[in-house]
């Protein structure tokens, strides 16, 4: 039976020979030549694909259907059909046929190019694709949209300095702030020179990152892990207690490095009086403690642990598969084993799910990623408030 595609093409065949016809009978009356009936090729075409011969067919019509002004959008036509439909081979031979033509104008080889890089693109062949669009970025009508598609490659292939030179390129063109973009670029620098332990530059990316741009959450965070890695514990600890206070949708991310450091340095102590203050101030606090301290294993901290035992013996859906009131009546002993084995089960649950979510797509994952894979945004992913006990508690059992 025949396919949808097959009647799509067939389709094309018709229209193209309809077209044809109201060329030759309407728009060449005062020209000598008579106006051709409709020619047998067409029927041919159309028998191919009825038999579901459609790499037949295509050959058939790329012969048939000569490239000139008339029939060159009819082209382009095909070929954005084919790409859309995942021929992409098929796409490329059409654009590459009408780019072989030798007096094809400017304007028309431009837009033959874009759409070559845009199969080669599909393909996932991105050194092709970039080296057109790079072309194409020198001055062409589609200079714009040229330089938007290199930012998506570069991203691909970590070429961030490139990127950076895309994008700023871009910013110039087409008066569009890609400044947060940009930053995330020179960030992605940063951590790559941190993992080589180049301080020194990442330091120096940080700065490009944050200067005359939007503050990023991730250029906090990066400045904080390359404090930790070059050892200086010191700004490390002001600059998650900054994170905290200021951004405290982050707390997943910067109070286990809190207490990673704390620990290392023998004063837990200082922590612990730290969060008491922290949660006299701020005592919604609490429960974001307790989020990250299950779904990191944090224990063994009385002002965090106290925050995970309330968390447990408040919380609505924990409370339909736990005895509270018989927890309630148990020695303190007891009660403190019972909650640890809780909280470890609760620990290992959450550990299964995803942690965060971004906030345009819903794309969610395990680890905070700064780009979406989803929608390709950044800085657009948040943690979840809480855990979903009622799913994964519903799930276990």
């Amino acid at each position: 039976m025949p396919t949808e595609s097959t009647f799509l093409l067939a389709g094309l065949f018709l229209l193209l020979a309809a077209a044809g016809w109201a060329l030759g009978r309407f728009g060449e009356r005062d020209l000598e030549e008579q106006p051709q009936p409709l020619n047998i090729d067409y029927l041919k075409g159309l028998n191919f694909l009825l038999n579901e011969q459609t790499d037949q067919a295509l050959e058939h019509f790329l012969k048939m259907v000569r490239v000139d002004d008339r029939t060159i959008e009819t082209h382009f036509a095909l070929g954005s059909l084919f790409r859309r439909r995942g021929e992409i081979d098929r796409a490329i031979r059409i654009h590459q046929n009408i780019i072989a033509r030798p007096d094809l104008g400017t304007e028309q080889r431009d837009q033959a190019l874009f759409s070559l890089a845009k199969d080669y693109l599909r393909a996932g062949l991105l050194d092709r694709a970039e080296k057109l669009f790079g072309r194409l970025a020198e001055g062409s009508r589609y200079q714009v949209e040229a330089l938007e598609q290199l930012c998506r490659i570069y991203e691909q292939e970590h070429e961030w300095q490139k990127a950076i030179d895309a994008g700023q390129k871009l910013e110039m063109l087409s008066g569009k702030s890609l400044a947060l973009t940009i930053a995330h670029y020179y960030c992605e620098l940063a951590e790559q020179s941190a993992e080589q332990k180049d301080f020194v530059a990442a330091r120096a990316y940080i700065k490009k990152a944050q200067s005359g741009r939007p503050r990023t959450h991730r250029g906090a965070l990066a400045r904080a892990a390359i404090a930790r890695d070059s050892d200086d514990s010191k700004t490390a600890l002001r600059l998650y207690r900054r994170i905290i206070d200021e951004n405290n949708y982050l707390m997943t991310e910067a109070l286990p490095r809190l207490v990673e450091i704390y620990r290392s340095t023998n004063a837990v102590d200082k922590l612990e009086s730290e969060l008491r203050s922290l949660f006299q101030k701020q005592p919604e606090m609490r429960s974001d403690v307790a989020y990250t301290a299950i779904v990191n294993n944090i224990g063994g901290i009385a002002a965090i642990d106290e925050c995970v035992e309330e968390f447990m013996l408040n919380d609505p859906t924990l409370g339909e598969f736990i005895d509270l009131q018989h927890l309630l009546e148990e020695t303190p002993e007891d009660r403190e084993k019972a909650l640890a084995r809780v909280r470890a089960a609760l620990s290992k649950l959450a550990a299964a799910t995803p942690r965060y979510q971004c906030k345009e797509c819903g794309f969610s994952s395990q680890r905070l990623l700064w780009q979406c894979p989803s929608c390709k945004d950044w800085e657009t992913q948040r943690p979840s408030s809480r855990v979903k006990f009622d799913s994964l508690l519903q799930r276990s059992l």
